[in-house]
């Protein structure tokens, strides 16, 4: 045989071998992220950061009296960077590590591990995105939830005690839930019905019971809220609550802060998918009508049972259409969504009226009403859209590799769970985290400190000079 013909003999097997070999390699290679899902995830971390500082300090600030604005302006601003270093020190351990069904461990404390190269599993099988972006994404998640929670003792608590309160709240409630709700094994466990079964049994206890929230129906409005009523009455009522003027000071700035919190909410909503799919895309869409759709269905039905519509009613009503709709934003469809946000504006008026002079409490910026009644309105509304007979995506059963059978009943049930869950575990811990500081710190302001205004009480400076 000629030396040529026994070369190309030897290069044809070689190429043979390497074919061969090639589904196996591809099956074994690490996945990589993806430039566009990185991004992605990059500008929506961003974006809610954004709805935080300075939407939300913006939105709450306005809607207090002009003594108290830069107080409020602090109290979000500080909380924020706070639990960013709590989240980072064990609070992504906490929540986002198997431990039991209730908390995760402390194997990634201080980041432990978490490198550039390491990665964390989306919602699809085979692909992930950089951990660390998801460490942080996460963070902004973190942070804004207690945020939220002062509106409803605005305009009397010591500085001190809020932030006592919030590290406590934060270790307690907000990373029990997280981990409760969002912690599982990821998609590449469910490689058969035995490891499928091994893994769902590392999940956090809501998880496993099948409450589905999306981007933090439970997690964050519901949580937050909770805690907020429960603190409006242990701090108690503000000094001349139902006697003297509380109109909100600067409407102009609410309004600002509604719009960087909607804004924001397309990086809540649309980020919590995890990658730049068409998925994502119909949150976004999803998260754009339903708050339309509330801000307007508040609008009419508040120019119907006084007579004018308000700026601060349609502020208020984008805000209730963001929060009902964060749960089911990737579940359902355009349809869900629409009907989502007409009943959320509707409801959530009612919240902040009707059940407010039910519950008695000085809850001053409305906390429980739109973000409590809107946070379940949307949880229970997400277990019947999420229905692909309804238009909704249905859950998939990373098993089978395919949509799952869908019963409403069944998951409504989970859904309440979810809800139920989160009212006890986030009220029990608020209970006992205000009384400790309440015994150790003091949670209020004297009388004549809240008069003059905890701008200068607290901080020593004013947000405003005549």
């Amino acid at each position: 045989m000629k030396k040529s013909t026994v070369v190309s003999s030897l290069i044809l097997a070689a190429i043979a071998v390497v074919a061969a070999a090639m589904p196996v390699l591809a099956e074994t290679a690490a996945p990589v992220p993806e430039k566009g899902d990185t991004a992605w995830m990059i500008v929506a971390t961003l974006l809610v950061t954004l709805m935080t500082i300075p939407g939300l300090a913006l939105f709450y600030g306005g809607l207090v009296r002009s003594k108290n604005m830069l107080s409020v302006l602090m109290q979000v601003f500080t909380i924020f960077s706070l639990c960013v270093v709590l989240w980072v020190v064990y609070g992504y351990s906490v929540a986002f590590t198997e431990g039991t069904a209730f908390f995760g461990g402390f194997g990634k404390v201080l980041l432990k591990g978490v490198g550039i190269d390491s990665v964390a599993g989306t919602f699809s099988k085979g692909v992930v995105i950089p951990e660390l972006i998801y460490v942080f994404f996460q963070a902004t998640f973190a942070a804004i939830t207690p945020a939220l929670i002062i509106g409803a003792f605005a305009e009397r608590m010591k500085f001190s005690a809020v932030l006592a309160f919030i590290v406590l709240w934060f270790t307690f409630a907000y990373l029990p839930i997280a981990h409760m709700v969002w912690y599982w094994a990821g998609p590449d466990a469910y490689t058969d019905a035995e490891a499928g079964a091994r893994a769902a049994s590392t999940a956090g206890f809501l998880f496993q019971k099948g409450a589905i929230d999306f981007a933090g129906g439970t997690v964050v409005h519901i949580n937050a809220a909770i805690a907020g009523l429960i603190g409006a009455y242990m701090v108690g009522k503000r000094v001349g609550y139902g006697r003297e003027s509380m109109a909100p000071h600067s409407l102009t700035m609410t309004m600002i802060g509604a719009c960087l919190l909607w804004v924001g909410w397309f990086g809540f909503n649309a980020g919590s998918n995890l990658e730049a799919t068409g998925l994502a895309a119909l949150a976004f869409g999803n998260t754009m009508l339903a708050t339309a759709a509330a801000a307007l269905s508040w609008t009419f039905a508040e120019w119907i049972l006084k007579g004018k519509p308000s700026m601060l009613g349609a502020a208020s009503g984008a805000v209730a259409g963001l929060v009902a709709v964060t749960p089911a934003c990737g579940w359902v469809g355009i349809g869900g969504a629409l009907v989502i946000g007409l009943a959320a504006g509707v409801v959530c008026l009612w919240g902040v009226n009707g059940l407010k002079r039910l519950l008695g409490a000085d809850d001053a910026l409305d906390v429980f009403g739109v973000h409590g009644v809107g946070g379940i309105l949307g949880a229970v509304l997400t277990g019947i859209f999420a229905d692909p007979a309804l238009g909704g995506v249905g859950i998939y059963d990373y098993v089978a590799n395919k949509v799952a059978d869908y019963s409403i009943g069944n998951q409504v049930i989970s859904q309440f769970w979810g809800i139920g869950t989160t009212i006890i575990w986030s009220g029990v811990v608020s209970i006992v985290a205000y009384k400790l500081v309440d015994m150790t710190i003091g949670l209020r302001v004297t009388e004549e400190e809240e008069r003059e205004g905890l701008d200068t009480v607290s901080h020593g400076e004013s947000a405003y000079h005549y």
